[in-house]
């Protein structure tokens, strides 16, 4: 082989290595590398109603999230974005301490909810689920009258006049806005609703203890157009009185919905900021190729 082949092979072969390196840069670079050192306070600051800090969830032996650095601000909507598999709902899970359930899950790190560790010994987990209410992908009301659906929380909080829970209920149906849908038919089973009623009678049924912050895990995913109008109009109707945390496949959805978006890529952090920002100039090319279809 001549001296020019020989170098026309090298040359080849850094361009293969260049473009196999560039393929798996979202595995090397993420967010959290552009975050200076002396910013690592920022995720604790005073509006960051939800902080974690180098936070890992693992399945036995799986890091499903990886050492997660975000603050939650209150009273905002947050949506998390990124591909199936990518530790969106675990890490969603995580907040109200629902992966407490699934055997063989355990946390590291560091989760707080206004400054406290959700994980420590002494936090009481029935408590921490009244302030942190979970609306799930499928519709799952109780197979009871739509008036006992949403007065089952308040009567475990041992509320029992019947004047209070009707109080309860009503303002509750009405914040979910479906009041005005099922006034009359309060005491027919719930399994009677539509998709998009018993999806936003599970909100009503939530808001019903009187949260502070509301998890949503892909709440519009099964519902028709329509349906899914209303729980978008819904989740803007809520913003500021809670903190909202959406998980969402629908690109479009978290555009509309969200004041900040979380872009998670196979357990990773990648990128996270302002919904605008995001999805008008995002900081990483690995970002934009995912919301705009390239790739996931």
């Amino acid at each position: 082989m001549t001296i020019q082949e020989t170098l026309e092979r090298d040359m080849t072969n850094d361009r293969i290595a260049e473009h196999t390196s560039s393929r798996h840069s979202f595995r090397a670079r993420k967010f959290t590398d552009f975050i200076k050192k002396d910013t690592a306070d920022d995720f604790e600051k005073p509006e960051a109603h939800i902080c974690a800090k180098d936070l890992s969830v693992w399945y036995r032996e799986v890091e499903a999230v990886k050492k997660i650095n975000l603050g939650i601000r209150k009273g905002k909507v947050t949506a998390i974005i990124g591909p199936s598999g990518c530790g969106k709902s675990t890490f969603l899970r995580a907040i109200n301490r629902m992966n407490d359930l699934i055997p063989g899950c355990r946390m590291t790190g560091e989760l707080k909810l206004d400054g406290e560790n959700i994980n420590s010994p002494a936090v009481d987990v029935v408590a921490l689920r009244q302030r942190v209410g979970m609306v799930f992908q499928k519709p799952n009301p109780f197979p009871k009258y739509i008036f006992d659906n949403v007065a089952y929380g308040p009567r475990l909080l041992g509320i029992r006049h019947r004047g209070r829970l009707m109080q309860i209920v009503e303002e509750s149906l009405t914040r979910a806005a479906l009041w005005d849908e099922v006034k009359d038919r309060l005491q027919q089973n719930a399994l009677g609703l539509s998709g998009g009623q018993q999806q936003r009678l599970c909100i009503a049924r939530a808001l019903a203890v009187n949260p502070e912050i509301l998890l949503m895990d892909e709440p519009a995913s099964a519902l028709d157009p329509k349906a899914t109008l209303h729980i978008e109009n819904l989740i803007s109707e809520l913003r500021g009185d809670y903190t909202i945390v959406i998980v969402t496949h629908n690109m479009q959805q978290a555009a509309r919905v969200s004041d900040y978006t979380a872009f998670f890529y196979e357990g990773d952090l990648i990128e996270y900021g302002p919904t605008r920002e995001i999805f008008t100039n995002p900081r990483l090319k690995q970002t934009e190729d995912y919301i705009t279809g390239r790739f996931g």
